[in-house]
Order: structure tokens, then C-alpha cells, then sequence
């Protein structure tokens, strides 16, 4: 089954009077590349929470939020402290506003306690493991949401993919079917072509075979067409296997935009036009939905 890299997950959960809050989003991207919004409490866990993500996620760029008692205040932990630097600056800034402007007025602490950053709330130091045992399971919550989301885009990912490559698929057999008729019809005009040129020039019919021979071969677009076929195939396992996908699948699909182009150069069969046509605007789109496989 394709997954989609597409996927949405937010997971709320209250222990121990202590709230969680674990938000994951993913979209496309070349690479597995993460994105972490933490509180300081739970910076040391980070490389736990990249490893967790990392095990059921290899491909998509995720971000993930996560937010810790947003408004527990001091009942759950948390508590005052003085902001050091902050009160230093402020008495300082006081003094020079005193001395520059002569007042006999005195610095005092009622003055700079007045200033709102003059205290600042930090949280207790707490042990990591700890709040991981609470936090694992709201992050495994997220990441199922976000996983099944991306198993449900996928699966109509998968549907559309299928359904544009047998289109696809009819479209160059009705090219291979055609393919045999137009070496012969070339061999023709180009008979028909030499002969007017020639006039009654009296040249070797067995050289001039053997040389329009030649030439038609290099309008012979089997060869394409089974390399074509193939990469087909090999697309259709890829859509029914359980592996990692995106980049195979969008490999291949560079190489029959790469046999279709040469079957287009090496044709000159307006029939054949119309359905090379057909199949690089349906390869086309098929481009654009794969980017977003995993």
C-alpha cells in the first residue's frame, strides 16, 4: 500500500494535573526532514521524539509541536525567580537618568520591582524519563492520526495512479499496433521519393533496397515500446507492493517520458503523434501526483 506524505495529527491529554499537547504535520519533501517546536522542559527528549517520528516516517518534511502545562501557572510546578541582568540593566539605566538630570530622588527596590520582567516564572527541574512516560503515549496518539491519514490520501493516490497508467497502457498498444505499418509505409515514400529524384537514372535496385532498408530501420520504434512496456510493469508492482516507493516510481516515470520522447522523434506517423501526445500529458500528470508519495 502507497502512503501519501500528506498527514495531520493533534493529540490533547492531561496526567497528573500536568496538560500535554502534541500537534504533528507533514507534507512533501525530497528527504525525511523535521521540524521540532518544544518547551524547555522537554528539550532533553528531543532526540528521542525525532527517533520515535523517524521509525514510522522516512520520507515528508514534519513538524511537530509540542506544548507542556500552556496554562498551569504556579500551581503545577512552576515558580518565580529573579531576572538578574534585567534588574542590573534597569538599576543602572536609573542611576544615569539621576546623575544626568541631577534628581535626589533614590533608586529604590519598590521602583525596580515595578518592571515586569524583573521576575520571570521557571519551572522545576524535573526528571526527563518522567515526563517521557507521559508524553510517549500522546506522541504515539499523533503520529497514528497522522499515519492514517496518510494510508487513506495514499490509497486514492493509488487509485488515480492506476487508473491514468492504464490509459497509458491502452494508448501505446494501439502505438505498438501500429508500429509494423509505419517501417513499411516509410520504406514506400522513400522508394517513391528516390525514384523521383532519379528519374531515368538507371541505379541499383539491390543498393537502393539495401539503403532504404536503413533508413526505415531508423524509424523502427519496437525497441522503445518494449522498454516502455516494461517500466510499466514494473510501476503497476511497485503500486501493489508494501515498500517505500516515491523516488523509484518517480524515476520511472522519467524514463518513459524518455522512451516516449525518442518514439516521438523517430516516428513520423501522425497517428502515432496524436497518441505520444496523449501519453506525455497523462506522464505529466502522473509526475505531479507522485511527488507526494512517500
Amino acid at each position: 500500500m502507497i502512503k501519501s506524505m500528506t498527514g495531520y495529527g493533534k493529540v490533547d491529554a492531561v496526567y497528573e494535573g500536568r496538560q500535554f499537547q502534541v500537534e504533528i504535520k507533514s507534507i512533501n519533501h525530497r528527504y525525511l526532514d523535521m521540524s521540532l517546536r518544544l518547551p524547555g522542559i522537554i528539550l532533553p527528549l528531543e532526540s528521542e521524539i525525532k527517533r520515535k517520528i523517524s521509525e514510522k516516517i522516512s520520507r515528508g518534511r514534519v513538524e511537530i509541536n509540542i506544548r507542556v502545562d500552556k496554562d498551569s501557572g504556579l500551581q503545577n510546578g512552576a515558580r518565580l525567580e529573579l531576572n538578574l541582568p534585567a534588574v542590573r540593566n534597569y538599576h543602572a539605566l536609573l542611576v544615569q537618568i539621576k546623575e544626568e538630570l541631577h534628581l535626589n530622588d533614590d533608586v529604590t527596590i519598590p521602583m525596580i520591582a515595578g518592571f515586569k520582567d524583573a521576575f520571570i516564572m521557571s519551572e522545576q527541574v524535573e526528571d526527563a524519563a518522567l515526563i517521557w512516560q507521559k508524553l510517549e503515549g500522546v506522541l504515539d496518539a499523533a503520529m497514528q492520526s497522522v499515519l492514517e491519514m496518510r494510508e487513506k490520501e495514499g490509497a486514492a493516490l493509488c487509485e488515480d495512479l492506476t487508473a491514468r497508467m492504464e490509459f497509458i497502457k491502452t494508448t501505446l498498444d494501439a502505438v505498438d499496433l501500429r508500429a509494423p505499418a509505419i517501417v513499411l509505409e516509410y520504406q514506400k515514400r522513400l522508394a517513391e521519393r528516390v525514384r523521383e529524384l532519379t528519374g531515368s537514372i538507371e541505379v541499383d535496385e539491390m543498393r537502393l533496397s539495401q539503403e532504404i532498408a536503413v533508413m526505415a530501420e531508423r524509424s523502427d520504434i519496437t525497441e522503445e515500446i518494449v522498454r516502455f512496456k516494461s517500466h510499466i510493469n514494473q510501476f503497476t508492482d511497485l503500486l501493489q507492493g508494501d515498500d517505500i516507493i516515491g523516488r523509484k516510481v518517480d524515476f520511472l516515470i522519467q524514463e518513459m517520458n524518455r522512451e516516449i520522447n525518442t518514439i516521438g522523434s523517430k516516428s513520423p506517423d501522425a497517428a502515432v503523434s496524436r497518441h505520444v501526445i496523449d501519453i506525455k500529458s497523462e506522464l505529466g500528470k502522473l509526475r505531479e501526483q507522485v511527488q507526494n508519495i512517500e
